[in-house]
């Protein structure tokens, strides 16, 4: 078939049209290595389809020819331009004799699912290198082997070109549209055993694996186990257990026939796994070493690899007893060292060397020393950049230079003023949920917590490498990087200056009868997902300052499920503590603070906003002028939450003020999350005082409570009816406390875990007890982010909505529709037996 090449087939003369990574593979596959069979779909296909449809937009006519020269610097036209095209793509039909073609290529492989990879070259005369540097740009999609589905995924490959990060990429790197040829290889999806991922340094491999298909690892959902083996006799040299409970295997189709199978459909499911049992044998890393070193012969001794062990046998066919688990390449590339023209921004002071917003791996970067120190990757991304050793007093230290990466033995939310000039973050304490991982993801910055000594390790001065996903800080020598250097922005000041909406003017004040909490997805949201239904169970965003508020303008979200008041008062502060601001300028304090959520209020009006009252605990805010200077041997059992207020309620009055001066401006859209109550007493203090100040003389107003210390598990019925209307469960400090685990210590890291038994009894307990009494159970804390597969289980149990930071709003959402798709079938099917 013209446009469509067999991997067995492909020729050196194919390379620009089925892309480096089929190329590649089909390369490999005809040697004789073991490799999935697959059918590329030809960049001329891609262009055809692009000439076919019915474009409104004069801009976009020839498209397939057309440099589409862009304002990359006017973020909304960028965004707008970009989602055009992808509503365009993924709305025009495939030609149905050409579909039914691809139909009978993969119906001969017997299995039930595919997996489409993207695959592209780039025109010879441009630098080969960026084919490599580009894994973040483009994704996989996994889908049901079955026309529809088939199309449908095909069209969103397509369209991952025309992300607003991709155009934003292209265009800096002085590459235009007609010269990327993209591809799409389509391969069978066989369930695995094991998969992962193989990167060659000089001496030794460095193997990842995690149990069933590699997309719990691509997700970063697990952490997965380690491996360093000599490069040539294959020993074992280190060995590092990781933290993986579940593993993605195909799941077994609904429906009767493959025909019948609905696109939309998910067909990945979660299945629990002994989790301390080592993933590979040493077998198995020996075949490794040996496929290693068999393919350093045909490709170079650089290489990236990705791998699965299958028993390749047809779907819904149970494997024979003889069957012997295979080895198979997923994926193999050659990886040149050093890479010519990589693009960094001038080794100066005031501005980090960084990557492009797609960067290569530390195994492609030459110049770097041994792995300096390793810890948990906090916050996605990697940096290059001068290291700044941050005092213990931040107050004593000289400011930090611009685009420095940070290394200090722990970062509390207090520094929210000085972060945001850093590059990257490492600490030497905190695990994943720690406050300064949590802040790093907010601001978008690469960050990797519990790097044991890093403090000693690295000096102020010395240039650094570090990679937010792999949890490594490499040096790199200043005399590798290439004098000449394109300037780019930090990733995480490009997320929030490029790609990201423009702040909004503020809304005018809107009168009280337009302000239910009743669910109104922005516009954006009704246009690209006009033919899904909304899902039931609310979806909500966390937040905690103004300045990403332009992050959430086109999020599909109902509300703000918890707006964090620590740090969105820090930004009126000045750099004094509350306590000062509440003793010497109150009514100024409660204008600032009333300002700040204000804006939250018009940006999300009419959907609700649920803002979470003071939780200062000791040890997170003495860097502040005017702290309280003595120390707390425990501070998180320690002189926080609705327990201070009893001690003291000043603050808590004047931010009661600040949240009527909202309500005067005619916004009731904002409600009222009180933290770590401890007892029902504690409540009823507080409930007296929002009486008090006259919050509960507009109806709608609803006070909640955090769900994080485990008396609420037994008293619950007692907090309803003293007066609460709803609770949050914050699984972090929940876990912490049930299980006796300090969530930022980072040795104890592996048992902190938030899918133990204890914690999802506990979490299910909630919801069901809340909907007894008949009030709302949300979750806010790190959970579900971390953890999709646990949204499933929350749906289930009746959870009225899960909040998740801003990154985690995508994956989230297709995370709560699977689960109430999977719950209709179900009452469905109970129905009809």
């Amino acid at each position: 078939m013209a446009n469509l090449y067999w991997l067995d087939q492909i020729q050196p003369a194919n390379r620009n049209q089925v892309g480096d990574k089929a190329f590649y593979l089909g390369l490999l596959g005809q040697k004789g290595y073991s490799v999935m069979p697959g059918v590329v779909v030809a960049d001329s296909v891609f262009r055809e389809f692009l000439g076919t449809i019915n474009w409104l937009e004069p801009l976009f006519a020839d498209l397939p020819n057309s440099a589409l020269h862009l304002d990359v610097d006017n973020p909304r036209q960028l965004q707008a331009i970009a989602q055009q095209i992808r509503q365009a793509i993924q709305s025009t039909p495939l030609a149905a004799d050409w579909l039914a073609q691809l139909f009978v290529a993969t119906s001969s492989w017997q299995s039930s699912a595919v997996i489409l990879r993207p695959s592209f070259a780039l025109e010879s005369r441009l630098d080969s290198s960026i084919t490599y540097r580009t894994t973040g740009l483009f994704a996989s999609h996994v889908c049901w082997n079955q026309p529809e589905a088939i199309a449908q995924n095909l069209k969103r490959v397509w369209a991952e070109l025309f992300r607003a990060k991709s155009l934003l990429y292209w265009q800096r790197l002085g590459i235009q549209l007609q010269q990327i040829n993209l591809a799409v290889l389509v391969q069978p999806m066989e369930s695995a055993i094991a998969a992962g991922d193989l990167h060659t340094h000089d001496g030794h491999l460095e193997i990842r694996a995690t149990w069933g298909l590699g997309a719990a690892l691509t997700r970063g959902e697990v952490t997965p186990d380690r491996y360093q083996i000599h490069r040539q006799t294959g020993a074992i040299q280190t060995q590092q257990t990781g933290s993986r409970t579940f593993a993605y295997h195909i799941a077994v189709p609904f429906a009767s026939s493959q025909a019948e199978l609905p696109p939309s459909q998910d067909c990945l499911r979660a299945d629990s796994v002994e989790p301390s049992r080592a993933i590979l044998t040493e077998l198995e890393l020996e075949q490794l070493a040996h496929l290693t070193r068999r393919l350093s012969a045909d490709l170079g001794p650089s290489l990236r690899l990705e791998w699965a062990i299958s028993k390749r046998y047809p779907q819904g066919v149970a494997p024979q007893p003889d069957t012997s688990p295979t080895l198979y390449l997923t994926q193999a590339s050659p990886q040149p060292l050093p890479i010519p023209g990589i693009r960094f921004r001038p080794s100066t002071a005031s501005s980090p060397l960084v990557l492009s917003p797609s960067v290569p791996t530390t195994w492609q970067i030459s110049g770097l020393s041994p792995l300096v120190v390793r810890g948990v990757g906090a916050a996605s991304g990697q940096i290059f950049g001068e290291a700044w050793i941050v005092p213990d007093s931040i107050q004593a230290a000289v400011r930090a230079p611009t685009g420095a990466v940070w290394i200090a033995s722990q970062i509390t939310p207090d520094w929210i003023f000085e972060l945001q000039q850093a590059a990257g973050i490492v600490t030497e304490q905190g695990g994943m949920t720690s406050h300064g991982a949590i802040v790093a993801r907010e601001l978008g910055i690469p960050a990797v917590v519990g790097a044991a000594d890093v403090t000693k390790l690295i000096q102020t001065g010395e240039m650094v490498f570090l990679d937010g996903d792999r949890g490594e800080i490499y040096r790199v020598e200043k005399e590798a990087i290439p004098p000449h250097a394109a300037p780019l922005p930090p990733s995480h000041l490009l997320a929030q200056t490029i790609l990201q909406p423009s702040p909004q003017p503020p809304a005018s004040p809107q009168p009280l009868a337009h302000t239910s909490s009743t669910s109104s997805k922005p516009d954006f949201y009704t246009a690209s997902k006009s033919s899904d239904p909304p899902n039931g169970t609310q979806l909500m965003v966390n937040l905690s300052r103004v300045a990403l508020l332009s992050q959430t303008h086109d999020l599909p979200v109902d509300g703000v499920g918890l707006l964090r008041s620590e740090q969105l008062i820090l930004d009126v502060l000045d750099q004094q503590h509350p306590i000062m601001w509440a003793q010497e300028r109150p009514r100024e304090l409660v204008n600032r603070l009333a300002e700040q959520i204000l804006q939250f209020a018009q940006a999300f009006l009419p959907r609700p906003v649920f803002y979470r009252s003071l939780d200062l605990r000791s040890h997170e805010f003495q860097s502040l002028m005017g702290h309280p200077t003595t120390p707390e041997p425990n501070p998180t059992l320690g002189l926080h939450g609705t327990f201070s207020y009893e001690v003291d309620p000043t603050l808590f009055d004047l931010e009661l003020a600040a949240l009527r001066q909202v309500q005067q401006s005619r916004f009731a859209n904002v409600h009222l999350i009180l933290p770590f109550v401890r007892t029902v007493e504690e409540f009823r203090f507080c409930y007296k005082r929002i009486l008090d100040a006259e919050l509960k003389q507009n109806p709608n107003f609803q006070v909640w409570i955090m769900a994080e210390v485990p008396s609420v598990l037994f008293l619950l019925p007692d907090y309803v009816q003293a007066g609460v209307q709803g609770i949050s469960i914050g699984s972090n400090d929940l876990t912490q406390l049930l299980l006796g685990v300090d969530r930022d210590h980072p040795q104890m890291s592996p048992a902190f875990d938030q899918r133990h038994p204890a914690v999802m009894r506990a979490m299910q307990q909630l919801i069901q007890t809340a909907r007894q009494v008949g009030i709302p159970c949300s979750i806010c804390g790190q959970a579900p982010s971390q953890y999709p597969e646990l949204v499933e289980a929350l749906v289930r149990w009746g959870i009225s909505s899960i909040s998740v930071s801003p990154d985690a709003v995508e994956k989230t959402h297709e995370a709560i529709a699977r689960a109430e798709r999977s719950l209709l079938l179900e009452a469905a099917r109970h129905r009809l037996a």
